[in-house]
């Protein structure tokens, strides 16, 4: 009687397991290959947008099927570059009566000496980090020391600086997701100086010019130098220029990964922000979820910047997110470029 009972239990325990298992593979199925085709789409434009883990989207669906889905998740930046008359930094001393909305308040409310003001966006299923800039004067440009050969971690390139906040920059050479941070990809303008002038593929010049207003637009480096524009690097898409958002047609083609942004208000206020993914509790932000933050912050021009293990906000010398690489592993990566304030 004891073997009958035993030998019942396994059978049911076998069919349980049954279940789950053939229960798991549809819904595999259905999520994958299903007539909803979010999920699809996410998973595509995720593993697309990176270095080393295409694989994740070629050993599922054919070219022809990627190429369509890419096609109708893009985004389409404002045909136009910022116009830098429609800037005016001024005073933004704390004023209950400039409190338009939670977000104004979260950005104006500081002390008058302060430099700057940190704190996390809320109201997302992922941590975002926001460092506000008071004085645009303060933001530049840094490279890593090793140009050519090898890239910098980012909390190294603000301690030689004597930087207070720093966000990664633009992107660089990374040939199956190992790339050194050696090579950066496109122009460089620090302190009025070309520092590399070719052209990238990664979007348009992200910069500062001498009275301290960030531009976004397609110009070259020389042109960028006769512009005025002092600090500068090259990525994107454009997110928001001169107030109008970028057209984002499905998730807008990056998938969801960790993210990094920059822009500027019309009163000159700069914002930095960084998203953290590849965790169960914070998996990523869409670039929509870029603008939308950058939106209600109240961003007149911002870009995307570098993202994916990049993506690092340094403030004293700390990295205040979570840079989390594909292996799980909490650290960052060495990249070639930054944005940075000092005092």
């Amino acid at each position: 009687m004891k073997r009958i009972k035993v030998h019942k239990k396994s059978n049911i325990f076998l069919k349980i397991f049954i279940f789950i298992f053939a229960f798991g593979i549809f819904s595999g199925l259905f999520l994958f290959y299903g007539p909803w085709h979010g999920f699809r789409d996410f998973w595509i434009t995720t593993a697309m947008t990176t270095k080393s883990h295409q694989y994740l989207a070629t050993w599922l669906y054919s070219d022809k099927t990627i190429e369509e889905v890419l096609e109708a998740n893009k985004v389409i930046s404002p045909d136009e570059n910022s116009n830098l008359d429609l800037i005016e930094i001024n005073d933004t001393k704390s004023d209950n009566n400039l409190y338009t909305n939670e977000y104004e308040k979260q950005v104006l409310e500081h002390d008058e000496d302060e430099i700057y003001k940190y704190f996390k966006v809320e109201g997302y299923s992922f941590d975002a980090y926001m460092a506000v800039i008071y004085d645009p004067s303060k933001v530049s440009v840094v490279h890593t020391k090793y140009m050519g050969s090898d890239g910098q971690y980012l909390v190294d390139m603000a301690k030689e600086n004597n930087a207070i906040v720093a966000i990664n920059g633009g992107g660089f050479l990374d040939q199956d997701g190992e790339g050194t941070g050696g090579q950066p990809v496109g122009i460089i303008i620090e302190d009025n100086k070309i520092i590399q002038s070719s052209r990238g593929n990664t979007g348009g010049l992200i910069g500062f010019t001498n009275d301290n207003k960030l531009f976004l637009g397609y110009v070259s480096a020389k042109e960028a130098i006769n512009m005025g524009i002092r600090d500068a690097i090259e990525f994107g898409p454009f997110l928001i220029v001169n107030g109008k958002s970028a057209s984002i047609t499905g998730n807008g083609g990056y998938g969801i990964h960790p993210r990094s942004a920059i822009g500027q208000r019309q009163d000159g206020i700069v914002l930095f922000l960084v998203i953290d993914g590849r965790r169960v509790d914070s998996v990523g932000a869409s670039i929509k979820d870029v603008m939308e933050i950058m939106e209600n912050y109240g961003a007149y021009n911002a870009a995307n910047l570098d993202g994916g293990n990049s993506s690092v906000l340094v403030i004293n010398n700390k990295i205040m997110n979570r840079p989390i690489d594909w292996y799980q592993r909490e650290q960052t990566r060495k990249i070639s470029t930054g944005f940075i304030v000092t005092n």
